[in-house]
């Protein structure tokens, strides 16, 4: 059976009183804070784990290596040799990996053993083969030989109830060889984050559709479905809703019904049309967030039915740097992997600018022969610029002057992705 979290409270997004414009790391520590695991655990065959989130601290049921085994084929015996030439007669039979040595070796005896075999009792040391002469009844090799050459003892890498992977940890190719070599077969993991779309607006249109003066197509869903499916989320496509707020309202209905979070796009803001805003008001669960960011406007923040609203601006540049900076984490955090700092880059700028103080700026950017080189333009419109980009330069809150040459700090889109 799925254990469900407790549910998030209507006022997990409330700012302290007489909060205004807000600075981004203020707003980001405050969802960090504030937001906690929705999505249930469940548990799932091992090799259906990947890419799924650890749901609990995961111990070693067996230790690896289970025993003592030879590290190299070639001759094991007890002890170390020392300088100069050594005579050891072999033992009928050999030891390989897969089955144990019936036996045991004599002292000043050795047997054949090959890579990967359980040490058989009375040998702790092993001299390669490639160091060796034999004749199939003894073998000669020149010291030294240190004591415990070429073998593997007993849970060296992993023992036993050793915690070898915590939650919250997005599970990677090889962190099930690590799982599977450690005894696991069952993994309990959070169920994959559902998390719905939906685009607002009348002057919206399907990619493709005929256009008319004054409508554009629907770029934000499709972009914010395939940012989802990346971060390994479930996107749920609630669709492209006018401005209606009845419509809305139902829409909000099904989503809060079918996902774990909600991301609008459109509506956000204090206008006659911005109808996300009005509902969430409307619910008593509204927060309206100004932060201080370039691209950016407020954020709508709220709870619909129990379902954290993320509601972001209708501009695709700011749609997507909103989602980047503050959605993505929060939605980690709803997802059980928790906070996630994008991991930055300090390198050469290959652009000069003048800022002035007050706000974040995000920059779209990407890396040439060495140095980060921005988009032409910084017009919030110019969607071509995402494609362009690979990344982002992260600009500080304060005044600044830039030269070409001075460091910055540049952001992937991996990396705000994460695995």
């Amino acid at each position: 059976m799925s254990l469900k979290p407790p549910p998030l409270s209507n006022d997990c997004f409330a700012l302290p009183p007489g909060v205004s414009w807000t600075p981004v790391d203020e707003a980001l520590a405050h969802l960090q804070a504030r937001l906690t695991p929705v999505a249930a655990e469940d548990v799932v065959p091992l090799g259906d784990a990947l890419g799924r989130i650890l749901a609990e601290d995961i111990c070693a049921k067996r230790s690896n290596p289970p025993q003592p085994n030879t590290a190299v084929d070639g001759y094991g015996f007890a002890g170390g040799r020392a300088d100069g030439p050594h005579s050891l007669a072999l033992v009928d039979g050999r030891a390989a990996a897969g089955g144990a040595y019936d036996g045991t070796v004599p002292a000043g005896m050795a047997i054949r053993v090959l890579t990967g075999a359980a040490l058989p009792n009375g040998v702790d040391t092993v001299v390669l083969e490639e160091d060796v002469t034999t004749d199939g009844a003894q073998v000669a090799f020149n010291g030294p030989v240190k004591a415990g050459s070429n073998t593997r003892t007993a849970g060296e890498d992993v023992a036993a109830g050793d915690r070898i992977l915590s939650a919250g940890r997005v599970l990677t190719a090889a962190d099930l060889a690590l799982m599977a070599a450690t005894g696991l077969a069952q993994v309990p993991v959070r169920k994959r984050l559902r998390v719905a779309v939906i685009s607002s607006g009348d002057e919206l249109l399907e990619p493709g559709a005929p256009a008319a003066p004054g409508q554009i197509y629907d770029a934000n869903r499709v972009m914010l479905l395939g940012l989802l499916r990346q971060c390994g989320y479930v996107a749920v496509d609630m669709g492209r809703i006018g401005d209606d707020r009845a419509a809305l309202r139902a829409v909000l209905d099904r989503a809060a019904d079918q996902a774990d979070a909600i991301l609008t796009s459109g509506g956000a803001s204090a206008g006659d049309e911005d109808h996300v805003s009005a509902l969430l008001r409307e619910s008593g669960a509204l927060q309206q967030w100004r932060i201080a960011l370039k691209p950016g406007r407020p954020l709508a923040l709220g709870m619909w039915s129990g379902t954290p609203v993320f509601g972001l601006p209708g501009n695709p540049v700011a749609a997507l740097v909103c989602t980047l900076v503050f959605a993505r984490p929060a939605l980690g955090l709803l997802a059980g992997e928790g906070w996630q700092q994008p991991e930055g880059f300090v390198l050469p700028a290959g652009f000069a600018k003048k800022k002035k103080p007050g706000r974040r700026e995000f920059l779209r950017a990407r890396v040439r022969a060495g140095k980060v080189e921005v988009f032409k333009s910084e017009g919030s419109g110019r969607i071509s610029g995402l494609s362009w980009a690979e990344g982002l330069v992260e600009l500080p809150d304060g005044a600044l002057e830039l030269k070409e040459g001075d460091p910055v700090r540049f952001i992937p889109y991996s990396s705000f992705i994460g695995s």
